[in-house]
């Protein structure tokens, strides 16, 4: 039984990161009790640090820093605290519920990272129709730019064996918004295998972190990514 490591970044949660941790907590134990969860406090405001503190088990480590940075700084600094073979990267709302993942395992015998996709024919989802919008408009322009061979690539949950996300990782730039997309960039540059996976999704208006301001922030992350992808072959190297 692989090892899991369940990187979390959180900012500004402190309302409910004590009860997600446990909600957490009690899915993984579902699978065994090999893994560990990694909170990443992306330089929150409220006192999301201090409740995340207050849940005792062995099983969480709690790191941070002050300043926020974004999901994708957040992720990989959490990396380098990770022991596990298996990797997860899990929204701290818990909008897609840690369930999900028992889903996920089966999919690692051919592929090298598993995608939790909203489009998968198998998924329930429901969120509000601007992002329903905005989702599909970003889908196409990915297709046109990158040709990744996947129908979502901004779900917030990923299974990743610990060879892809060694490699992969130290070569990811962005900060914020493109992150996940970078991720499946330089995985597929590298030669590795993807696979989707159904996820169960309930993501209430008031949840969502992504809206219209987003577009330009997001757009801009995007073309980076290409710019490095097509002109600077910055994911050539070593």
């Amino acid at each position: 039984m692989y090892k899991l490591s369940v990187i979390i970044p959180v900012y500004n949660e402190g309302e409910f990161i004590y009860r997600n941790l446990h909600e957490c907590i009690k899915e993984l134990n579902k699978y065994g009790s090999n893994f560990e969860l990694i909170v990443v406090d992306d330089g929150s405001t409220d006192h999301t640090r201090k409740e995340a503190e207050m849940v005792e088990s062995d099983k969480v480590k709690i790191v941070g820093y002050e300043i926020n940075q974004g999901k994708g700084f957040a992720l990989k600094y959490g990396y380098q605290f990770i022991t596990g073979e298996v990797v997860t990267f899990m929204d701290g709302d818990l909008d897609l519920p840690p369930r999900n993942l028992q889903r996920f395992f089966p999919y690692l015998e051919n592929a090298d990272i598993v995608i939790g996709s909203k489009r998968h024919p198998n998924s329930k989802v429901n969120y509000p129709l601007m992002r329903k919008f905005l989702s599909l408009g970003y889908s196409v322009l990915v297709r046109i730019l990158f040709g990744l061979g996947v129908s979502d690539t901004q779900s917030g949950m990923k299974l990743m064996k610990r060879e892809f996300v060694d490699k992969v990782l130290p070569k990811v730039l962005v900060k914020r918004f493109a992150f996940d997309l970078e991720l499946l960039v330089v995985g597929k540059k590298y030669g590795f295998k993807f696979a989707e996976a159904p996820i169960d999704l309930n993501m209430h208006y008031h949840n969502s972190k992504i809206g219209l301001k987003s577009i330009w922030p997001i757009f801009l992350d995007t073309m980076a990514v290409a710019y490095r992808l097509y002109w600077l072959r910055w994911y050539d190297g070593k």
